[in-house]
């Protein structure tokens, strides 16, 4: 053990660990949801730790020798190396000061081992002194959760843009596909499969659109705003620097905000890309509850579809089989939106100048990117990719169908239309029954012609 000391008193830590007394106070004091930082968290953290080590050491504040222990202890962190070392629960008190201080101790510590010095040996690498120097929580922690958004809003862009490319080929796939549409789950016009789906990845296509947009409104960052947005301990050249720095090791455009105040005491940004994370959830609900419908049956449902079948579906019926990931594609969504309520309530939390409710804001982004990215994924390989259509099934509800006498009033009129759906619905007689057999409105050749694929598809308005 070695004894560590903070302006509270002193604590015996580990030998073994690269964590600090700080940690080991916020181990004691938030045991609140049992789990740990998110890796890629740890890892923009540890990455804001080195430019803020690169952008002190130019300045010539920090001694070249130290800067570069800090910057490969990051490194070090970054690769994943030393997860086990982050034990403080990602939500708690403090407005993150425990996890900042759980990497600078953690930092400090490899640093020190880095250059052969005994941990605990804060004289030489301090937490505080050198690895926090010119930083506040107030300003390295948001910063760290725009790097880890940047990174993880990146991936489920991806996932997204997949997404819309496995819809585009079903919507190829099933371009001849002619089924029913519905309004108010009661028939309509028709419309092919393939009209459909593509109109599912239109809507993914605007959903990656927003969420790329409040991606860009988050690079803008209050490094060097210190504790209350002034630039106390941060010099002006160190401002530029840091923000310099990160963007050269991310590779992402992050600068300097316009107002460090407005940036270190307002969480809105955060705000906004929940808000499109749930936008995004709506238009996944929509889409896999209508494969559900669509894919209702096998007999006594809509039947237009069949999904790929992944597991047997219940413990008593035999042979029923579930439509389980768009159930699951449903079910994240619904948390992603309870969740946008949890940034929604803490980003309006904040008080003067600072929110200190940034932990929770940040534990629900996180859980709503990784979960809505690996639903997507579900949704296109172990769904989307596997759907096939009932093509002769689908036909044959559509001239079945009253709603196709739509198609009929450029050439009858609404009103007799109306009162041919009505007949039709009244006596169990089909349209072609009543318009070609009964009343004779229409040669069987007109018929054919009206309701061939192409004009159920595409309507012509010539009488």
């Amino acid at each position: 053990m070695r004894i560590e000391h903070d302006f509270l008193g002193e604590k015996e830590v580990p030998d073994d660990v690269l964590y600090g007394v700080q940690t080991l106070r916020a181990m004691d004091n938030f045991q609140i949801t049992g789990q740990h930082l998110d890796h890629e968290f740890i890892a923009a953290i540890a990455t804001v730790k080195k430019a803020a080590a690169m952008s002190n050491q130019e300045t010539g504040r920090l001694e070249p020798k130290i800067a570069a222990a800090i910057a490969a202890a990051a490194d070090e962190v970054i690769a994943g190396q030393w997860l086990d070392q982050f034990p403080v629960d990602p939500i708690q008190g403090g407005a993150g000061t425990s996890i900042n201080m759980n990497m600078n101790e953690v930092l400090a510590n490899r640093a020190l081992d880095l250059l052969g010095k005994p941990r605990g040996s804060y004289a030489i690498v301090s937490p505080n002194n050198h690895i926090n120097m010119a930083q506040s929580t107030n300003d390295s922690f948001p910063t760290s959760i725009k790097v880890c958004l940047c990174h993880k809003n990146h991936k489920l862009i991806g996932a997204l843009e997949e997404l819309a490319e496995g819809l585009d080929a079903k919507s190829e796939e099933f371009a001849d596909v002619v089924k029913l549409g519905r309004t108010h789950l009661q028939d309509a016009v028709p419309i092919t499969l393939g009209q459909e789906i593509a109109a599912y990845a239109s809507a993914v296509r605007r959903a990656i659109r927003r969420i790329e947009q409040v991606t860009a409104g988050i690079h803008a960052i209050n490094m060097g705003a210190t504790a209350v947005g002034t630039g106390l301990n941060a010099e002006p050249e160190y401002i530029r620097l840091v923000a310099r720095n990160l963007s050269k090791i991310t590779g992402e455009p992050f600068h300097t905000a316009s107002n460090l105040i407005d940036a270190t005491n307002n969480t809105d940004g955060f705000a906004d890309v929940s808000a499109a994370l749930r936008v995004t959830a709506l238009v996944l609900i929509k889409m896999a509850n209508d494969i559900r419908l669509m894919a209702s049956g096998p007999r006594c449902g809509l039947n237009e579809i069949n999904l790929p079948q992944m597991q047997p579906g219940s413990s008593i019926m035999p042979g029923k089989v579930n439509p389980v990931i768009p159930e699951v594609v449903n079910q994240t969504s619904f948390l992603v939106i309870g969740l946008d309520l949890t940034v929604t309530l803490a980003a309006s939390a904040g008080q003067l100048q600072l929110n200190v409710m940034e932990p929770v804001i940040t534990y629900a982004l996180f859980k709503s990117i990784s979960t809505m990215e690996n639903a997507v994924n579900s949704l296109r390989v172990n769904c989307v990719q596997g759907i096939t259509a009932n093509v002769e099934h689908s036909r044959d509800v559509v001239l079945n169908s009253l709603g196709i006498i739509t198609v009929l009033k450029p050439l009858l009129g609404y009103k007799q239309c109306a009162e041919i759906a009505r007949e039709c619905h009244q006596s169990g007689k089909s349209l072609h029954e009543v318009v070609v057999n009964e009343r004779q409105l229409l040669s069987e050749e007109r018929w054919e012609e009206v309701f061939s694929f192409e004009n159920l598809i595409n309507p012509k308005f010539e009488n």
